[in-house]
């Protein structure tokens, strides 16, 4: 890592408030700093959007890796990926997998985090969901919620579990649930979890988070509100959203912005290894899929298996393809994904004493620059 200081002038930053202003930023030693003086190089940014790096929290793989294979090469070229295209900060995501697995990814994972500062932690989505609700899960690899086991899990990776999903309404969720909060987050997917048992996930538990909302989930009804319209009325919940164009219509996009607000809202990617390869069949996890240009099925050629869009092109989507505006989107790729998993402290934002993770885009969105430490 080089401790030249880099000033970069003249950009356009989106600054803490979350507004652009035209400024320079300062950077040494991997991070950002307030002290300008004796730079080392000046590098003129005029006309370039400069934003924090993009944070994605769920994402399953990407160029024909997936982080289920549990291997160092797997996660290496993940991150590699991601970094190439403006995603500077990954909590990838495991599917339904056997528990020695899972063993296996966690040790992995505990490997690769002490090289790299990109990645943040694991998410654990499909071990402890509703069989009525799978998605792109294989039923197989589903277990009761087991505390143990997740504390077993939670102690090989080295505390590096941020996130882990449940269906509320499995026998022994709320037990799990309280145990669990005191190691990591909880979040609610694949669930056919009515009002009152997410209510009370919500309100009582203190779970904070929602799995790609809309999808494997109960839709809204007007007498049977469900998890959706429980989430929406407690202020301290974190919904993702998968911008891609595909899980969820665009109307349902703004509507969504407009129902939570930009501060709760988690743009994700959902990727899988079919992420930024040409069409053909490719591995979700122990399940086959087929990509079929922007969309990724199993072989039913009906169930949707995660996306094919890594997150900044999911950003992009959002603001060229479905009206969002760009502060907003931006808030939703960057700030709001690291502060549900408790990490902000380092990432998110453009301030001085934060990893200097940032990427530089043109008018029209079009990655120019990306810097990490």
């Amino acid at each position: 890592m080089s401790s030249k200081k880099i000033i970069y002038t003249d950009a356009l930053i989106f600054r803490p408030g979350y507004e652009f202003h035209v400024g320079d930023i300062a950077i040494q030693n991997g991070f950002f700093t307030d002290n300008f003086s004796n730079p080392d190089e000046i590098i003129d940014s005029k006309n370039l959007y400069l934003i924090p790096g993009l944070c994605d929290i769920h994402l399953h793989g990407c160029n024909n890796y997936d982080f289920s294979d549990g291997t160092e090469k797997a996660l290496n070229e993940i991150l590699n990926y991601e970094k190439n295209i403006g995603v500077t900060s990954i909590c990838p995501t495991t599917v339904a997998t056997p528990k020695e697995n899972l063993f296996e990814i966690m040790r992995v994972s505990k490997k690769i985090y002490e090289k790299n500062n990109n990645f943040l932690g694991i998410n654990i989505e499909g071990t402890f969901i509703s069989k009525n609700k799978l998605g792109a899960h294989n039923p197989e690899f589903i277990y009761s919620p087991d505390f143990e086991f997740l504390k077993n899990l939670q102690d090989i990776s080295g505390n590096l579990i941020k996130l882990v999903s449940i269906a509320p309404e499995l026998n022994g969720a709320f037990d799990f649930i309280k145990s669990a909060l005191k190691i990591t987050n909880i979040s609610l997917a694949h669930t056919e979890a009515d009002y009152e048992i997410s209510k009370k996930a919500f309100d009582v538990l203190g779970v904070n988070h929602v799995t790609h909302l809309y999808n494997a989930m109960n839709p809204i009804n007007h007498r049977e509100p469900g998890l959706i319209i429980a989430a929406a009325e407690n202020k301290n919940v974190f919904v993702e959203l998968i911008c891609d164009g595909i899980h969820v219509h665009p109307a349902v996009i703004r509507n969504t912005l407009k129902m939570f607000g930009d501060d709760r809202i988690i743009f994700i990617s959902d990727s899988i290894s079919a992420t930024g390869m040409k069409n053909g069949n490719y591995k979700l996890g122990s399940l086959d899929v087929i990509k079929n240009s922007n969309k990724a099925t199993l072989n039913d050629k009906k169930t949707i298996a995660g996306s094919v869009t890594n997150l900044t092109d999911c950003m992009r989507i959002a603001v060229q393809k479905m009206g969002i505006k760009l502060e907003s989107a931006i808030k939703c790729s960057t700030i709001n994904p690291v502060k549900s998993i408790g990490l902000e402290k380092f990432y998110g934002t453009i301030e001085s004493g934060k990893f200097a993770n940032f990427i530089m885009l043109d008018k029209n969105l079009n990655l120019k620059f990306v810097n990490t430490k």
